[in-house]
């Protein structure tokens, strides 16, 4: 399997940001791993270096593989509007990614596996595709014989994140997709022009 599984620290302290939630580890060792990791790295990045760190926090970011990726980024770039809004937006509308805004899951790995293993509906049907667009509108479920399940219920105590493009009801644990979020919207730290430049060479 191509996806990353191994210690996220290591790439939260890549990039210099905790780009996978609070992570105390990282906290501690907040600068880039290895042997020289503490040690002040000289020369400086080349515009390509710099462009393709930002892609690569981008699809860890969301969790996404480089043929997906590239796959958004062509929609977006066919697309109505400035491609690396649009980009992210497409990032943002994914089933997994709103499930995870949603606070359903604390963690975006998290919500694919609930996507996967069939917990989660869309306008009433079952559907087990993370990366599944979702439409403004579009209301999203915990599946009936699901709500009790106790990742879901303690995830849901611990979330205080609110959206204003998403709707979330707690006792009938089932929200709405209200609208796609503007880019002052997204909370994340990504420079998409980078990644437009890059994709453009």
């Amino acid at each position: 399997m191509a996806r990353y599984t191994g210690p996220k620290t290591k790439i939260a302290r890549k990039f210099g940001e905790a780009i996978f939630g609070d992570d105390k580890s990282f906290e501690k060792r907040n600068y880039p791993p290895g042997q020289h990791g503490n040690a002040r790295r000289r020369g400086k990045k080349s515009e390509y270096a710099i462009q393709l760190m930002e892609k690569q926090k981008a699809k860890y970011t969301y969790g996404i593989l480089e043929r997906q990726f590239r796959n958004l980024f062509k929609s977006a770039r066919a697309a109505q509007g400035i491609t690396g809004e649009v980009l992210l937006q497409l990032c943002e509308s994914r089933l997994d990614n709103v499930v995870f805004r949603m606070g359903v899951a604390p963690t975006r790995s998290g919500a694919r596996q609930l996507v996967s293993h069939r917990h989660i509906t869309v306008n009433g049907e079952l559907v087990n595709i993370p990366s599944y667009q979702l439409k403004a509108g579009d209301v999203v479920a915990v599946r009936e014989k699901s709500k009790s399940l106790e990742a879901i219920e303690r995830s849901l105590s611990n979330s205080s994140q609110v959206y204003e493009w998403i709707t979330w009801n707690d006792d009938t644990k089932q929200g709405t997709y209200v609208s796609v979020p503007a880019r002052i919207q997204i909370p994340e730290n990504i420079n998409e022009q980078f990644i437009v430049e890059l994709y453009s060479k």
